[in-house]
């Protein structure tokens, strides 16, 4: 039986791939997507998602517009982190979208979404992978939320490695008072995939070939995207090994499809929600100092090759 879920997106080039794989793998049961601001101002994040399932033939899968701006602190500048603009652009390299978002606010479809699904066996899995700004809200709307969500799987965070401040990541960063409020909910099972396990996954220009040469609309626009990404990365924040970039987002997809492409630990989790040099950094008790605990399932690592192969076979279809 096909997994179900929402998934929880600021589109960008990462979230682009991340649904396309979500909406293509035969595994999975895509049921609608919500947008938050992010990586781009959330109209954008909207319209490029509108773009990337109209492009790939799924447009039936509804799209649901979040919030514009983080849930505690107006004051607190729209995030941007360093290079976003190289590696992500604003509109998606894609035909403009021909379906149109639903008139319902994402915090409230997801707070309504998950107290109707909330009796079933199969309860979908919501997968954020922005800013949890939506996640928080519907948490605040529906104090039956977090226990109407049984699993979580979030992109975001980073333990060693870090992408917008010296001590941050950007997702966590964007919003940290909704990080706080998620990781602290209780909700039944958290997985955390943050840039330590996202890092360790990376795709190649090689890859992209691959993913180009496949000839269908999902592996052009992977390739498009993620070729985007490695240059963007090249100028921004190169890394170890040239020619290729992590696709943080996809990540969470593939842990749903085959769980051993990441490996988990169990850790008490929590973020510093402080305006200082550490606001939106994520603690994680490796060492068990804070004696509380366990909350989340972190991911440090991950399996490249078949993070990359799954790409392939899913986007070959």
């Amino acid at each position: 039986m096909a997994q179900r879920f929402v998934i929880d997106v600021d589109t960008g080039t990462d979230d682009a791939v991340a649904v396309m794989l979500a909406a293509l793998h035969p595994d999975c049961d895509l049921t609608a997507a919500t947008t938050v601001n992010g990586n781009v101002p959330v109209t954008y994040c909207t319209e490029n998602t509108l773009r990337t399932l109209d492009f790939i033939g799924k447009s039936e899968i509804p799209v649901y517009e979040g919030c514009a701006e983080p849930i505690a602190d107006a004051d607190f500048p729209t995030p941007r982190a360093p290079g976003e603009s190289k590696v992500h652009g604003d509109y998606l390299d894609l035909p403009p979208a021909h379906s149109k978002k639903q008139p319902l606010a994402a915090a409230r479809f997801l707070s309504e979404h998950f107290a109707d699904e909330a009796t079933r066996v199969d309860r979908p899995t919501l997968v954020p992978t922005g800013p949890l700004s939506n996640v928080a809200l519907a948490l605040k709307l529906d104090p039956n939320f977090g226990t109407n969500v049984k699993r979580l799987v979030i992109m975001g965070g980073g333990h060693e490695v870090v992408n917008v401040t010296p001590s941050a990541e950007f997702n966590i960063w964007a919003d940290p008072e909704a990080a706080h409020v998620v990781l602290t909910s209780g909700i039944e099972e958290i997985v955390l995939v943050p840039l330590d396990a996202t890092h360790r996954a990376l795709v190649s220009l090689d890859d992209c070939a691959q993913l180009r040469a496949l000839g269908t609309p999902a592996g052009t626009a992977a390739a498009t995207f993620i070729e985007r990404r490695i240059h963007g990365y090249s100028q921004t924040q190169p890394l170890m090994r040239p020619g290729s970039a992590p696709v943080h987002d996809a990540l969470c997809v593939a842990f749903l499809i085959d769980p051993s492409v990441i490996s988990i630990e169990k850790y008490w989790v929590d973020v510093d929600t402080m305006r200082g040099l550490t606001v939106g950094r994520t603690v994680v008790d490796t060492h068990q100092r804070s004696g509380r605990e366990p909350n989340v399932w972190v991911a440090l690592d991950a399996d490249e090759k078949k993070f990359v192969d799954l790409l392939l076979e899913t986007f070959a279809g």
